[in-house]
């Protein structure tokens, strides 16, 4: 097992599914941390260069590192949003949980878990399921974004209210202007002005990931990681706390957290929760942010890949255990992941707790 922390040799571009070039859309953001599949790739290429692969046998690359749905022995829990202090020691950071609700704001904003309904809710929907939050909490204005270290997350996940960590305390977004360019030609492109959005993390912010499967890695170099042909530097690590295993069986209601994006083949839920627990569960609500569209480009087809849409990092459902019996998240999943794809490469990852009334 490799615990890799990466920091930027400059800065990070990191864009969603969104087909862009100068003229398409005039304007690209940054998404940050990036998708699994971001980091998975470079992994893979890296990896490829370690054990010198030659880039032009088709052949030899499968054989090292897979297909693009088949991954091999290759594991990844992350990337994580990180801090590493001046002993090397590493904090990961979390997106603030999609129930939080405001307590204050000042000197810094503080939050707390809403209140799920816990008989039937007083209002009416035309969802599958109540997904109401907050039915006995005062009112208070949302607001989105910021990260909790991960000790903050497991304490409001209990119930605890928490500070909050802005986005300007970890790292800068930089916009950039650009112009198209005729190609094979040094002549500007009418009508091809552009921006692009870079993230700038601060010193000692990086990205923390878990690799699995591969071995013979330097303790540390560099790699190309994002968009714009931009590098990391990576360092092998001490790992970070142990990732949190699920109660064992589960309560008999419990929060799921979302730690890494997950995608669903019915939205915003699987077609079938069973698929991933040993036991009945009824979903009682849920909180859920904005989807977020993950595409890319396909190198060897040349064109851009179709864009899905997958729930949030930040996603919260509760649950409750419909039988006696003891239930569990089921044992055949890879590594302990809530996702319809992508649970070797980082998707889906959970931190389960029980939900307690408050």
């Amino acid at each position: 097992m490799m615990y890799l922390f990466l920091e930027p040799i400059d800065v990070w571009l990191f864009r969603d599914g969104r087909p862009f070039d100068s003229g398409s859309d005039h304007r690209a953001e940054s998404l940050f941390p990036p998708f699994p599949s971001v980091i998975q790739g470079a992994i893979r290429s890296r990896h490829l260069v370690v054990k010198g692969v030659d880039l032009h046998d088709p052949q030899a690359i499968e054989a090292a590192v897979g297909t693009a749905t088949c991954y091999k022995d290759l594991r990844i829990r992350g990337p994580f949003l990180a801090r590493r202090d001046d002993s090397g020691a590493v904090t990961r950071y979390f997106p603030a949980p999609a129930d939080a609700t405001t307590v204050c704001r000042e000197p810094h904003r503080q939050i707390r878990p809403a209140s799920p309904p816990d008989k039937e809710p007083r209002l009416r929907t035309s969802a599958p399921t109540p997904c109401l939050l907050g039915l006995d909490d005062e009112p208070a204005k949302g607001e989105d974004g910021g990260w909790l270290g991960e000790g903050d997350l497991r304490h409001y996940l209990a119930g605890a209210t928490v500070p909050v960590i802005e986005d300007k305390e970890l790292f800068q977004r930089e916009s950039r202007p650009g112009i198209g360019i005729e190609s094979g030609r040094r002549v500007v492109r009418e009508g091809a002005l552009y921006e692009v959005e870079f993230i700038r993390p601060y010193p000692q912010v990086g990205l923390y990931l878990e690799v699995e499967g591969y071995e013979g890695w330097p303790s540390h170099r560099e790699l190309r990681l994002g968009g714009e042909g931009h590098g990391a530097r990576f360092q092998q690590v001490e790992r970070a706390l142990n990732w949190p295993s699920p109660p064992d069986p589960l309560p008999e209601r419990f929060k799921l957290y979302l730690a890494t994006p997950a995608l669903f083949k019915e939205g915003w839920r699987p077609a079938a929760w069973g698929r991933f627990f040993d036991g009945p569960v009824e979903l009682a609500a849920a909180a859920i942010g904005r989807y977020q569209s993950i595409g890319g480009f396909d190198v060897a087809s040349g064109a851009h890949k179709a864009a899905r849409r997958y729930i949030p990092a930040g996603t919260v459902y509760y649950f409750r255990c419909r039988d006696s019996k003891p239930t569990r998240l089921l044992p055949s999943l890879i590594q302990n992941a809530i996702t319809d794809e992508g649970a070797e490469i980082g998707f889906g990852q959970v931190i389960i707790q029980e939900w307690k009334e408050r």
